[in-house]
């Protein structure tokens, strides 16, 4: 496995990590035994960047990443985790926020600390008024975080006004897959932050499954490549010598042994030429498909109602992939079983202003229940 450079930081990555936001579950929570076997069985493997946040499994992502780097893994892995700057009120909720994360990380310090899902609204209201870049840079003086990035779902220009705004970015993180190339910050933010030496790490390779999963058209394009979509997608952002490691929510020990394997040969200028014509033929075939772009991260859950709105999304777009009414029906009717469904929204909105994609949801779910329902 060929390690990439984060930025100038002087830390040398795998290709893959493993983001921790997406651990396989039995009754509700994460199953501890799988999930803690896979992360080490992957650092036994190479891997050595873990990914995790407050939020994550309902509070529970850090707590389990926390054990499953007992017994000598912490020092093989760089660990990173985020600040939940929503929950951010004034100066101090910094410092104990932090606090409790090392606690449940069972670790003196986090190696990479980013200010989490950085909107305009977060940045202009929350980061920059409270000082909180302040109390970053202290957190990495005193060796609390060894360095300090941001993960980002806004447009471009604010992108570029983030990192010029300070001099102390060490890494950022954005969404970027070969469908989402202009989308936020893209291919021309992921360029800009290398440029002025960031390391950038990479989530959604993948957009929430949606391109491991492809329409039967599109999958047959890129087979013509030999190798599979989910080998493709990861290919598409390990060829780009910007991209200093790519995240990947691994459910299953399959997923792992699979990317793991996707990773050994990982470097950039690794795609073909007629590898590239493929990814923009089945990215233009893509753009047909009139699927709402979520990603399944479940920022969502914060409903009132209770509404499973990522399974009822997943049941809408795999309704339009297959174009099988009868199909999305009946993965409809099985989204009740993780919450209500989508003619319970009473339109409180309180939903959006938590979805990384800034979506529509409660426009979309009377319109999904009337198809669906």
């Amino acid at each position: 496995m060929e390690y990439r450079k984060m930025g100038n930081t002087g830390v040398a990555v795998s290709p893959l990590g493993f983001g921790c936001m997406r651990l396989p579950e039995q009754d509700g929570k994460i199953d501890r035994q799988r999930a803690i076997g896979m992360i080490r069985w992957a650092i036994d493997n190479g891997l050595n960047y873990v990914d995790t946040a407050y939020p994550y499994h309902g509070g529970d992502s850090e707590n389990l990443v926390g054990e499953a780097l007992r017994d000598g893994y912490r020092e093989r892995v760089s660990l990173a985790t985020k600040l939940p700057v929503y929950k951010v009120e004034k100066a101090e909720d910094f410092d104990t926020l932090l606090a409790e994360q090392l606690q449940k990380l069972q670790t003196d310090h986090v190696d990479f600390y980013l200010l989490h899902a950085l909107g305009r609204e977060r940045w202009e209201k929350t980061v920059l008024p409270l000082g909180i870049l302040d109390k970053l840079l202290a957190a990495k003086k005193d060796g609390r975080v060894k360095h300090i990035g941001f993960s980002f779902h806004d447009d471009l220009d604010l992108f570029k006004e983030i990192i010029d705004h300070w001099d102390h970015w060490d890494f950022c993180q954005i969404q970027l897959n070969y469908v989402d190339r202009k989308h936020q910050a893209g291919i021309a933010g992921l360029e800009y932050a290398a440029q002025k030496g960031l390391g950038v790490v990479i989530m959604e390779p993948l957009r929430g499954g949606y391109l491991a999963n492809l329409p039967e058209n599109v999958a047959k394009v890129l087979a013509e490549s030999g190798k599979s979509a989910v080998e493709m997608a990861l290919d598409f952002l390990w060829d780009r010598p910007e991209v200093s490691v790519v995240l990947s929510g691994m459910s299953t020990e399959e997923q792992v042994r699979q990317n793991m394997a996707y990773a050994e040969p990982a470097k950039p200028g690794m795609l073909t030429q007629k590898e590239h014509d493929l990814l923009i033929q089945a990215e233009d075939m893509l753009r047909a498909y009139a699927e709402i772009p979520c990603t399944g991260c479940n920022y969502c859950s914060v409903c009132p109602q209770g509404i499973a709105i990522p399974k009822i999304f997943a049941a809408y777009n795999q309704c339009q992939v297959k174009m099988n009414l009868g199909y999305g029906k009946k993965l409809y009717r099985e989204a009740k079983e993780a919450g209500a469904l989508a003619d319970d929204c009473i339109g409180c909105e309180t939903c959006q202003s938590q979805c990384p994609q800034n979506l529509p949801i409660s426009q979309w779910m009377p319109k999904i229940h009337q198809l669906l329902g």
